[in-house]
């Protein structure tokens, strides 16, 4: 059988391990990378080098795609510029991952979705959340209705002061860049959300600060790297002893000038470092999200209160004690009233084998009976609700996902 030929758009972090090296290495045997497109040359060789692909190097992705016409093209570039590259792949012939989120406006939204319905070609959005063993566990309890109607979730996430800084010392720090940890970060939860619910947000009421980063910070310079306060400053971030980033975002800053760890005290600034939300489901589900930055612990909470009974969850990642080796999903029954835990051990590969589910369901054309693959309908939604959510708290008022929502979005489907 011929292999999928693809090109990869981007090579940061992700692109460079999960949809490069890691992809390879896992599913090769269906897969060939037949180009490398990315503006910085230098970073696009040191990639190539770690993936440990002979995959030529491309600048201009117009001429990529012309040149080798792939079969596919996996985004992994900056939030605000997928559009371009997805809608570009589609004319091109080509299907499309995108990583999350899949874009950042409604008005690029409209672009990708006009696309895929024009060319006949197909977007899937890298929600590997919905492919973690525990979400799947999750999904079919909720399924076969063991807690009966939902009507109501709280949801709670936390990143820690690694984790969570790092957003601010990238390009993720500027709205115009990433549309804020409303649309990057929470897409992931969102989704979630309306995949668990099998429902659609309706309306949005949310509240954004900036709190610990940006202009709060005692002191601030342009990089870590010869930061004259790396001694006292407690987010300071030694890249250069990094064996994987230094290389990619090293010297290969004088091509771009993007600094991987700029100032997390940067003045400029402007996205909310504390996020809370209140969310109202077409199917009258009621939902309290919050997303939280700057934590001593890495994880989340999640518990869905139904007619017959509640589902809970406390999912550790990193904390200052040691984690345990699988997740426990507290089921517990109203009539009659008593509990069940059902523990869920962890998968080898990232997000506990959710990576690498998505990555077999997307490239062995698995079954899909809990509905997990997820299209451009799916992006659209979690993105919206994220723009809902910052215009929401900007504007300090209740947002309706339809007064901003594209008008080419049609119906919920198992993959849309």
């Amino acid at each position: 059988m011929a292999k999928t030929r693809y090109v990869l758009v981007g090579v940061g972090n992700r692109g460079t391990t999960m949809w490069g090296g890691d992809l390879l290495e896992g599913w090769g045997d269906v897969l060939e990378l037949v180009a490398i497109c990315d503006l910085n040359r230098m970073r696009a060789e040191r990639a190539r080098e770690m993936i440990g692909s002979a995959a030529p190097i491309w600048s201009d992705l117009a001429a990529c795609l012309a040149e080798t016409k792939p079969d596919l093209v996996i985004v992994c570039t900056r939030d605000d510029n997928h559009d371009d590259i997805v809608v570009a792949a589609l004319e091109a012939g080509a299907d499309v991952i995108t990583e999350k989120p899949m874009t950042t406006t409604p008005d690029k939204i409209h672009r990708i979705r006009e696309a895929e319905a024009r060319t006949g070609r197909k977007v899937d959005v890298s929600f590997n959340y919905r492919f973690s063993p525990t979400n799947g566990r999750i999904k079919e309890l909720l399924d076969e209705g063991a807690i009966g109607t939902v009507t109501s979730v709280d949801f709670h996430w936390y990143l820690d002061n690694k984790h969570g800084a790092d957003y601010f010392r990238r390009w993720h720090g500027f709205r115009e860049n990433s549309g804020s940890l409303f649309v990057h970060k929470a897409t992931h939860h969102f989704d979630l959300l309306n995949w668990f619910l099998d429902a659609d947000p309706e309306t949005v009421l949310a509240f954004g600060e900036l709190r610990n980063y940006g202009a709060n910070g005692p002191f601030r310079s342009d990089r870590c790297h010869g930061c004259p306060h790396a001694s006292e400053c407690r987010y300071y971030f030694d890249m250069e002893a990094d064996p994987f980033l230094w290389p990619l975002y090293g010297d290969p800053a004088a091509e771009d000038g993007y600094f991987r760890d700029a100032c997390v005290y940067r003045a400029e600034i402007d996205i909310p470092d504390t996020m809370v939300a209140s969310i109202r489901f077409d199917n009258r589900t009621l939902v309290s999200y919050s997303l939280h930055t700057y934590m001593p612990v890495e994880g989340h909470h999640i518990a869905f209160n139904g007619t017959d009974g509640r589902i809970e969850l406390r999912q550790f990642e990193k904390q200052p004690w040691d984690s345990p080796p699988s997740d426990e999903i507290r089921l517990i029954r109203s009539f009659p009233n008593e509990a069940e835990t059902i523990e869920v051990p962890h998968e080898p590969g990232g997000h506990y084998g959710g990576d690498n589910r998505m990555r077999d369901m997307i490239f062995r054309k698995g079954n899909d009976p809990l509905r997990q693959r997820a299209g451009s309908r799916a992006g659209a939604m979690s993105v919206l609700t994220g723009v809902a959510a910052l215009r929401s708290s900007d504007e300090k008022r209740e947002v309706r996902i339809d007064e901003i929502a594209p008008d080419n979005l049609g119906p919920r489907t198992p993959l849309s």
